[in-house]
């Protein structure tokens, strides 16, 4: 099969960018299955594995999609008119405008608040993230998100910390002072600021690290930060909401929207195992599985049978969820 590949940025991208890595393992396993893969994706884009043609901005998208796709995968929106079989993966919240028949979303309950049962969950090459050593002694918890956004209630996580005797959290992807948030200044020696950060340093802060501390705001689409954190043997403890039920098991973490029972809990029920963490999301959330459910999706639109039933929409707006 042609699959064409749609992403308005640079790929590879080292540090965030989380749509973008998600699309490139799904391209590099695609190309593994056998399939012929082409991105079409922002100007100054690489890739050693498939064919990468660069945007040009001032023309319609339409028609820089080559003329053997089979079928074109956008992420996030579509244009109209677009002539060849196409699929659309939304990956936020707040989705503007009328959403397409083909929609995928990347949770269960990501597709359930827009009235669809479509989904696909993100996986990821773990390959590139290397092995985990169990043996390895863990200290301190982390975040991991962009903290610049109040949802991703990184204050929440600090605080949930501070109230443990002798803990400290790493927080990944924010800085202490920032003026997003209304000039916020968080002042704790417990807390320390690392920015964005990818790569093996991340790596090495997750591989290390007792838990990540994971209480957002609001309906989390998905959360590579869950995963991601799994992978390297450590537990989430989040919010109760959007895909989280869905991804964090009573084996793997603890949800709660309480503060003081998520800093109860963390005082007294830890149980988790590094290798249990690591295993479940090992099985569960890597690049093949994710390429076999797409290739599903691919054949079905491609044969011109709809993969929602009724046009989605989103059933109630988005907005923050509580935390107490």
């Amino acid at each position: 099969m042609n699959i064409v590949l749609v992403i308005g940025s640079v790929i590879p991208v080292t540090a965030y960018g989380g749509t973008q890595r998600v699309i490139w393992y799904l391209g590099k396993e695609l190309v593994k299955l056998g399939h012929c893969v082409t991105f079409l994706a922002g100007r100054g884009s690489t890739c050693d594995f498939a064919r990468v043609i660069p945007i040009e901005p001032a023309r319609n998208i339409i028609e820089q999609i080559p003329e053997e796709a089979d079928i074109v995968h956008f992420n996030n929106a579509a244009p109209a008119g677009v002539r060849k079989p196409y699929i659309v993966t939304y990956h936020g919240n707040f989705i503007p405008g009328n959403l397409e028949r083909n929609a995928v979303f990347v949770s269960r309950n990501h597709a359930a608040r827009y009235g669809s049962t479509s989904f696909v969950y993100n996986g990821l090459d773990w390959d590139d993230y290397g092995p985990v050593d169990f043996r390895t002694p863990r200290k301190d918890f982390h975040f991991l998100g962009k903290a610049a956004w109040s949802v991703k209630n990184v204050k929440g996580a600090i605080d949930v910390v501070k109230a443990l005797p002798g803990e400290h959290i790493h927080i990944l992807g924010g800085h202490r002072f920032n003026l997003k948030m209304g000039i916020r200044f968080t002042l704790t020696p417990k807390a320390r600021f690392h920015g964005m950060v990818g790569g093996e340093e991340k790596l090495r802060f997750l591989k290390n690290s007792k838990g990540l501390i994971f209480p957002v705001k609001w309906d989390e689409p998905f959360g590579l930060a869950i995963t991601e954190s799994l992978y390297c043997g450590a537990p989430v403890f989040g919010t109760p909401y959007g895909s989280l039920p869905e991804l964090v098991t009573p084996e793997v973490g603890f949800l709660t929207a309480d503060s003081a029972e998520m800093t109860e809990h963390l005082l007294h029920g830890y149980h988790y195992t590094p290798q249990t963490c690591h295993e479940y999301a090992a099985d569960l959330f890597n690049s093949q599985v994710m390429a076999k459910a797409y290739l599903q999706k691919y054949e079905q639109a491609a044969n011109g049978h709809p993969l929602n039933e009724h046009l989605p929409h989103a059933l109630k707006p988005d907005g923050k969820q509580p935390w107490r």
